[in-house]
């Protein structure tokens, strides 16, 4: 750090700390169902098809999308604390409630679907609290930091959840009741749990921790410098009230927007697919304990290197911003470096076909990291371009957006899967993701061209 942040203090980063926290663990029981598919998916487990799947996963994406936007607003209104609280704690019981909902898809759609409406809040209220705590300069990279537990989650997922099955199948059950696929759903549910103790105790608003002595007047007058006089008269004032639908009137909004529909099912795709992809392309013909090893290698390593590209991704505009640059052209031109990274994709079957599955997942894994170096600087065009009080509505806009593609692209993924061979399948879909990002960047740039900051909220 520098020596003026360790002037100011760090508290902060304790803020960032639990954000990561909670963020590893939405996507730890997010990431449940992609590496439970084969299990749904075999004779042994559930029998269903690879478009059944794509049904369930597809239709968490759409509660997800749709409670996002409101999600977002009511954030806006209630504020972080209450609003990631109540959303971990529906998404948590909704992920305990999967474990019991048998074999049948119309249950665990039902399960899925209040799963999606829970997580809708976490990356609203998460980016909410970055605008509200850290100086804009610094956003992008407490993004990355926070947004690196979407990864962690992947990884400890691919671990617990292969060991699960492995653990607790056929005559072997946890207290003769629970299977491997129930107790995957259980562990990670009641997890949420116990970092609500550290949230309800540790977090506060800037304001407040400033005035119980958490948080020292360097670090706070810190935190704000940069802020609009409009801000700054907002939070004095505790005025959080925002006109949803004007939202929607600004080139701004539908900038996010586009950016977070465009490249957020590639994510998702990785998430939910990976693990099927290394089984159907480099799998074939070994047992359940190999193909398990394989598969927690695999996302293992592809998700950890993902964790490198959202921190370092975070601090590029950094480097230009000391430079003197602009803010917006800063992040703009980080996001335009890493939209050409996800084209190495192009090269992936190729790579798979010639040299064996080090060199796919290499690949993937550039692109992995690239997604969410992404990521992180797409999350911060929010704060640059709108009001603290607007953050949280026009991130969950975006989110739901950012949703839908996700849907769109697992039902391509599903029928992908079901109609052509292995290799033809993952071809296309992998040229999909390649190009996604360069097309967002263009779109983005074509609807703000120069930072334009929203000031008539």
């Amino acid at each position: 750090m520098s020596n003026v942040t360790e002037k100011v203090g760090k508290y902060r980063w304790t803020v960032v700390a639990l954000l990561l926290f909670s963020t590893t663990i939405n996507y730890m029981d997010r990431n449940v169902i992609g590496f439970l598919k084969d299990y749904f998916c075999s004779a042994e487990g559930f029998g269903w098809t690879s478009q059944m799947f794509s049904y369930l996963t597809s239709a968490f994406t759409l509660f997800y999308a749709g409670f996002t936007l409101l999600a977002g607003w009511v954030i806006d209104k209630v504020g972080t604390k209450i609003g990631l609280a109540g959303s971990l704690i529906l998404w948590s019981l909704a992920g305990i409630l999967s474990a019991f909902m048998g074999k049948g898809l119309g249950a665990h759609i039902a399960a899925r679907s209040l799963f999606g409406m829970g997580e809708s809040g976490n990356f609203p209220a998460s980016n909410k609290t970055i605008a509200e705590w850290f100086p804009k300069k610094e956003r992008a990279l407490a993004v990355g930091i926070f947004n690196s537990g979407s990864n962690i989650g992947a990884m400890i997922c691919a671990i617990l959840v292969p060991w699960c099955l492995l653990a607790w199948t056929g005559d072997y059950k946890f207290f003769g009741i629970f299977e491997g696929w129930q107790m995957a759903f259980l562990i990670t549910g009641f997890i949420g749990f116990l970092w609500l103790i550290f949230w309800g105790i540790m977090y506060k608003s800037p304001k407040k921790a400033l005035e119980k002595g958490q948080l020292s007047q360097a670090e706070y007058d810190y935190i704000h410098s940069g802020d609009s006089a409009q801000e700054t008269a907002d939070e004095a004032s505790g005025s959080n009230k925002v006109p949803w639908l004007k939202m929607l009137t600004y080139r701004q909004t539908w900038s996010f927007t586009i950016g977070k529909f465009m490249t957020d099912g590639i994510w998702w795709f990785l998430l939910f697919w990976l693990p099927t992809y290394v089984r159907q392309q480099f799998c074939v013909g070994m047992d359940v304990e190999q193909t398990a090893t394989y598969v927690m290698i695999s996302n293992f390593i592809v998700f950890g290197v993902a964790i490198i590209g959202s921190v370092y991704g975070g601090s590029i505009p950094m480097t230009f911003i000391n430079k003197g640059w602009a803010t917006y052209k800063a992040r703009m031109t980080a996001m335009l470096l890493i939209a050409f990274a996800p084209v190495v994709l192009l090269a992936t079957q190729w790579a798979a076909g010639s040299f064996g599955i080090v060199a796919a997942i290499a690949i993937i894994c550039v692109a992995g990291a690239a997604h969410q170096a992404w990521s992180a600087n797409l999350f911060t065009t929010v704060s640059d371009m709108f009001p603290k009080k607007a953050v949280g509505t026009v991130t969950g806009i975006g989110a739901a957006a950012g949703g839908l593609g996700g849907v769109l692209v697992q039902l391509l993924a599903g029928y992908l899967d079901g109609t052509f061979d292995t290799n033809k399948a993952y071809t296309i879909m992998f040229a999909v993701c390649a190009f996604a990002y360069l097309i967002a960047w263009l779109l983005m740039k074509w609807l703000v061209p120069q930072h334009k900051p929203i000031t008539d909220l």
